[in-house]
């Protein structure tokens, strides 16, 4: 393990890590790294250290996260997902660190700035790497210790860190409690699931992960060969399963929260499921909480999940044995529309135990190709197949069209709506053979896997491949939803046909309601997975009922009474009593100013206080005001109030004093004059299978404002996308998606544009592109506001500046105004200065310094004690070509001058 010397930045206690290169920097001998803080709007400042180490040979990128204070603290390690980076899981590891843990994060082998090929966690690669990384931890001063060398340490992560979390704690005894969040137990049985190829996910994983090129050869190999034939074989189940957690199974023995996706194709919930059935017999505790989101999409309660972690590792990482780390079982349900905002109504249902998959089985009689009035045009349910519970039909030469199920990316959003009773499912006819049962007398909640004993049979001696679903139907037969969009694929060998089977289908959470009917549908194709391309007959008999688990001893929380019903009178107290002690008297909504209807935004006297703080303020007595035509640069430091003001200017919280007016119209949440208004302030969520106009397509659309109104070629000639709109998404490079949330930011060409950070993760040529986005958009009379750390590219692209520090307003102005003052003089000259005429004028007497500028036809001169006028007639004396002279100061120069009271 590398730890060479290195510069160190010790920072003012208000200085964020952003602006931390120009503070001036001690060498000490230190492991290698660099210090910046991290602090956001609150306390308590972290302290960020970034340092490449060598823990199984190969390069790793890390940064390392600590909170001001004293005294000892576990440690936490915080992977990220395949195809990402550390910077991916910056945030929960600010939060953390604050929250008194030491936190290192890294970025994987072959991803970000580490060295190496990808080896999907490999024993003697990534997780070698992890022991390393502990290793590193155990020399720490400030992280606690079980023993010398044997730090506290727990581990966290999704997906492919959450694999690692696992990996690491069966191979390393040293980790003392785990929280792996939606991954997976054997990746073998994700990828190949029955022996069935899931080719889509797969060919996804691949190029997430940056081509074949980027994984270690053998795995390469592995993924070409499976891919033709598809079909996987021993070689390459033996390969994914050396890898995957289920080979150290008996050696997982810390406290383990597992947080498994609900709307997940990839790691669906049957890996959780193998994790604490493992995980609990070799005697440790263990948690499982399925999450609404997962690798599909939906609402991944990013919140709520980070929450229940952080109290995880506060109970067994720092011991503390009053903490709440939640019931053994929960389970996130999502029914019911919130009428003021019309988001999915979400509510846990919990036990104190874990239930299983295949707890409280129902039994439902099922009947093949059942028809009902809506669906035959009779009038009267009949029976298709009233000779026996049998289903024949034909898997397609080439195995085209597919049936479709989960799209990966896109079934998340799908799967939220499931219980609303919208799904998208396509079985083509010919392909596929269903039983149903009969109308259910009473609601039933399916809670785990379903099964069925069948009996398969395929012409011809082949594999039968086959995949099973069960919908959720309307009592009229016309609308089928496909709870979560799962499909489960089984592979049944010719010595497995004839023979009674028992099949177990998709795990979900998924209420149908009375009068519904559950169909069971088997399709001899499915978009995500490999199908054998030989045409065949397929023959399913139902040999018996439809078992449902209902989990009964998973109660749901109590649905919270409608708001009005106690919030109304609360509320006339709560005014009533602001009446009587403030004396002031507030209007809903004030009347449009006139005499700002065309003034773009105008701020006077804003302030918030933090939360549950008398006299500690986020922004404090903020004024300025936004023309039209100009693209204003937001900056500030960490802690600023740059991301609380922008909050306040979209709608989002409430200001305790003072007014924000865009176009005269003061802003409330739900204010009409927002519609005037658009804005990035993260990273949008694309669906990855559709393309770039079909994106933007789709989000107007949920608008419900009429489409003449998007203009949408306008938004997108400003972004500059050309041919790409008609490609995938997830074939988009990072620079290009950005434009793409940009251009979905100017749809409807809002007057006024709000963008949070544009230009992170791009490289120089994107953010060059970035900043004419923005000069173009502005250049038509709109208005833009960026909020932005690279204070070069803020420097070229914005015409005004609006400078805050500790939630104050410093300066405001003109770009050129604010950085034209100073003790940096520009010198043009008529001819290219020598580099000893530089020296020369260095040498004079009150000068700091002259440097030649890039171009050689001048020199930028630091006064230190000489006036400007002295400065001319030296110059004059040494018959320097001097054609111009004026201030010159660097906007990076002018912040840190502003911001440590220069300005004051």
């Amino acid at each position: 393990m590398e730890t060479p010397t290195v510069r160190w930045r010790r920072l003012l206690p208000q200085t964020p890590g952003r602006w931390a290169a120009a503070v001036a920097a001690l060498a000490v001998l230190v492991g290698g790294g660099t210090w910046t803080s991290v602090a956001d709007d609150g306390p308590p400042a972290v302290q960020r250290e970034d340092r490449m180490l060598r823990p199984g040979g190969v390069p790793i990128d890390t940064s390392y996260f600590t909170a001001e204070g004293s005294g000892k603290r576990p440690a936490v390690l915080i992977g990220h997902g395949f195809g990402g980076s550390k910077n991916d899981v910056r945030a929960q590891a600010e939060k953390l660190a604050a929250d008194g843990y030491a936190v290192l994060t890294w970025s994987a082998r072959g991803f970000g700035g580490s060295g190496g090929a990808i080896s999907l966690n490999d024993p003697g690669g990534e997780v070698k790497d992890v022991s390393g990384l502990i290793d590193w931890l155990a020399e720490r001063p400030e992280v606690e210790l079980d023993k010398k060398g044997d730090p506290r340490v727990g581990l966290t992560g999704a997906s492919y860190g959450g694999a690692v979390s696992l990996l690491a704690a069966g191979h390393d005894q040293r980790v003392d409690a785990i929280a792996p969040v939606i991954t997976y137990w054997n990746l073998a049985d994700a990828l190949f699931p029955d022996g069935v190829f899931k080719k889509l996910w797969a060919g996804i994983f691949v190029t997430s992960g940056g081509g074949c090129e980027k994984f270690e050869k053998r795995l390469c190999e592995m993924y070409e060969r499976v891919a033709v034939s598809g079909k996987p074989d021993p070689a390459a189940v033996k390969l994914l399963t050396e890898r995957s957690p289920s080979a150290v199974a008996d050696r997982i023995k810390v406290p383990s929260l597992l947080l498994q996706g609900q709307s997940d194709s990839l790691f669906p919930l049957g890996h959780a499921d193998a994790m604490q059935k493992a995980i609990s017999a070799n005697g440790a505790p263990v948690s499982v909480d399925w999450i609404s989101g997962g690798h599909d999409g939906g609402d991944n309660e990013t919140a709520r999940v980070e929450g229940r972690v952080g109290s995880w590792f506060d109970r067994y990482l720092k011991e503390e044995t009053g903490t709440d780390t939640g019931p053994a079982f929960r389970v996130t349900r999502t029914g019911g529309i919130d009428s003021t905002d019309g988001a999915a109504l979400k509510r846990g249902a919990s036990s104190d135990t874990y239930p299983g998959l295949r707890s409280g089985g129902r039994e439902l009689p099922l009947r093949a190709g059942t028809t009902t009035s809506a669906e035959n045009g009779t009038g009267t349910a009949t029976a298709a197949k009233s000779a026996g519970s049998t289903e024949t039909f034909r898997n397609p030469a080439g195995s085209a069209p597919p049936a479709i199920s989960a799209v990966p990316g896109v079934g998340g959003g799908l799967s939220q709506l499931s219980s609303l009773g919208v799904g998208l499912s396509l079985d083509f006819p010919g392909q596929f053979g269903r039983f149903e049962s009969a109308p259910l007398a009473t609601p039933v909640h399916v809670t785990g896997t379903p099964t069925v004993r069948v009996t398969v049979k395929a012409t011809e001696g082949r594999d039968a491949v086959l995949f099973g679903k069960v919908y959720d139907v309307s009592p009229d037969g016309r609308q089928q939803v496909l709870p979560s969009q799962l499909v489960a694929p089984y592979r049944i060998t010719p010595d497995q046909q004839g023979k009674p089977i028992e099949l177990a289908l998709p795990a979900v959470d998924h209420e149908f309601d009375a009068g519904h009917r559950m169909r069971l549908v088997f399709s001899a194709t499915d978009l995500g997975y490999a199908s054998p391309a030989e045409p065949a007959t397929y023959t399913v008999t139902a040999d018996g009922p439809l078992t449902v688990p209902t989990a009964p001893a998973v109660t749901t929380a109590a649905a919270t009474l409608p708001w009005w019903t106690w919030g109304l009178p609360a509320a006339a107290l709560v005014i009533a009593a602001a009446l009587l002690l403030t004396a002031r008297r507030r209007t809903a909504t004030p009347a449009p100013d006139l005499e700002l209807t065309d003034v773009p935004l105008q701020i006077t006297g804003l302030s918030k206080k933090y939360a549950k703080s008398v006299d500690r303020y986020a922004v404090r007595e903020l004024s300025f005001r936004v023309e039209k035509g100009q693209v204003l640069g937001l900056l500030g430091p960490n802690g600023a109030g740059k991301t609380t003001t922008l909050r306040m200017l979209m709608g989002l919280i409430t200001p305790d004093e003072g007014e924000i007016r865009v176009f005269g119209q003061a802003i409330r949440p739900g204010a009409a004059v927002l519609s005037r208004v658009g804005a990035f302030v993260e990273g949008a969520g694309f669906l990855p299978h559709l393309s770039g106009r079909a994106n933007l397509d789709l989000y107007w659309q949920a608008t419900g404002r009429p489409a003449e109104d998007a203009h949408i070629e306008e938004a997108l000639e400003i972004a500059g996308l050309g041919d790409a709109l008609a490609r995938a998404v997830r074939t988009y490079s990072q620079g290009m998606r950005q434009r793409l949330a940009i251009a979905q930011a100017m749809l409807g060409m809002p007057d006024l544009l709000i963008l949070d950070e544009p230009t992170n993760g791009l490289d120089p040529p994107q953010i060059r592109e970035m900043r004419d986005v923005m000069i173009r958009y502005a250049a038509g009379g709109r208005t833009v506001i960026v909020s932005s750390h690279l204070l070069s590219e803020v420097e070229q692209s914005c015409t005004h500046l609006v400078v805050m520090d500790r939630g104050r307003l410093v300066q405001a102005g003109p770009v050129a105004e604010i950085t034209g003052s100073g003790d940096m003089i520009l010198v043009t000259t008529a001819e290219e200065v020598s580099e000893p005429l530089a020296e020369k004028v260095a040498s004079l007497p009150g000068i700091g310094s002259a440097v030649r500028t890039d171009d050689g036809r001048g020199l930028l001169v630091r006064l230190d004690g000489a006036t400007t006028s002295r400065l001319v007639a030296d110059l004059v004396r040494l018959d320097v070509p001097v054609t111009g002279v004026g201030p010159h100061r660097r906007l990076e120069d002018a912040f840190l001058t502003l911001i440590s009271g220069g300005a004051a």
